[in-house]
């Protein structure tokens, strides 16, 4: 593409966005005479400020040589979708301000965009919430659904590793550029996705410093990339809940997983239970909610329901019995916490596995 330089020169500017942008194609009709534009000529469009206009010219004296660009992506095997690229996620161009590049490295062709999930959370992800995900990711081997997430630590991590694991592709969305893989600590994951299953892709280009105030900004290609957005443990301030946000904005479904009501990183997911989110506690909330209840899953658990609980669970569950067993004597058997055992038999009850009868007490349901 003759007009590729120009493209990523807007990539590098934070005074143009992709809706000013879009505004100037609209004016100019094509990327080049956009880049070239006077002051004089951006004053004529509406919605471009004078502030950004003098922030443009400035920002454009400091690259020198646009050339210089495309090289730097070449030699990083790096590819650059641009807005106008037939290859540009549709999803993705559907949100009020979609990025003007995504840089990409590894195979968007090997994900699904008409069936892709987003799958957010906290960076302090519970051992439990891990298990509940590995679980759910777990059931959907096999459906062709790709798993979108930010590759951060806790839940972004897990997500993308139960994903690997159970042979999905994945797509990972960078809050950096791609010569500043952030955290540090998931570069091996990094190097997994591009080369195995799915893609990593950033609006930014490849020398852009991770910055707090761009990870709320990518959280916008996360769930736009995806017809839904799972939130799994969130407390109220979370990041989580931005892109729970944004989902809403983008009009698509918004989910969550339940959790503990005494442990503080779940009150975000309360929060958006109460005003409206869907309960997801099983993959097939996830496809009934999406529409996609045509995929086959995995359904071992009616065969053999142990296969498909979590150790914690299982545990329980072979304690149970047909006859009532007290909170109390389950804890005693299990050496387990009361939130800990509490927190599994939420799970299971909701999962339909145990009945809770009157004085806290359980029974297991009958297959």
């Amino acid at each position: 593409m003759t007009d590729l330089k120009y493209w990523l020169g807007f990539s590098k500017l934070y005074s143009i966005g992709s809706i000013q942008l879009g505004r100037m194609l609209k004016h100019f009709g094509c990327i080049k005479h956009c880049w070239h534009a006077t002051a004089s000529d951006l004053l004529e469009i509406k919605g471009v400020s004078p502030a950004a206009i003098e922030k443009f010219q400035q920002e454009k004296k400091n690259i020198k040589d646009l050339g210089k660009l495309e090289e730097e992506i070449s030699k990083r095997e790096i590819r650059a979708i641009t807005l106008q690229n037939p290859e540009y996620p549709e999803y993705l161009k559907q949100i009020y301000d979609p990025p003007v590049v995504l840089f990409v490295k590894g195979g968007l062709t090997r994900c699904n965009p008409e069936k892709s999930l987003a799958i957010v959370g906290s960076r302090k992800a519970s051992h439990y919430i891990k298990e509940i995900l590995r679980k759910i990711i777990g059931d959907l081997k096999g459906t062709g659904i790709t798993i979108v997430s930010g590759m951060a630590i806790g839940v972004d991590s897990c997500a993308h590793n139960a994903s690997i694991e159970n042979e999905l592709a994945t797509i990972a969305v960078l809050g950096s550029g791609f010569d500043n893989i952030y955290p540090r600590s998931n570069k091996q994951l990094f190097e997994k996705i591009v080369h195995d299953n799915g893609a990593v892709i950033s609006e930014y280009f490849p020398d852009t410093q991770p910055r707090p105030f761009l990870f709320p900004r990518r959280n916008r290609i996360i769930s736009g990339l995806c017809q839904g957005t799972l939130v799994a443990e969130a407390g109220l301030n979370s990041g989580a809940l931005i892109t729970a946000s944004l989902t809403l904005e983008q009009n698509r479904e918004l989910m969550c997983i339940p959790g503990m009501v005494t442990n503080p990183n779940t009150e975000g997911i309360h929060k958006l239970i109460k005003e409206g989110a869907a309960v997801v506690t099983k993959a097939e909330d996830i496809l009934n909610q999406l529409g996609w209840s045509d995929l086959d899953i995995n359904k071992d658990l009616n065969n053999n329901v142990k296969l498909k609980l979590l150790d914690i669970e299982r545990k329980i569950y072979e304690i149970l019995d047909l006859e009532p067993r007290s909170f109390d004597d389950l804890m005693s058997q299990s050496k387990l916490s009361a939130d800990e055992l509490m927190s599994a038999l939420t799970s299971m009850e909701l999962n339909g596995l145990i009945t809770q009868k009157p004085g806290q007490n359980f029974v297991k349901n009958i297959n």
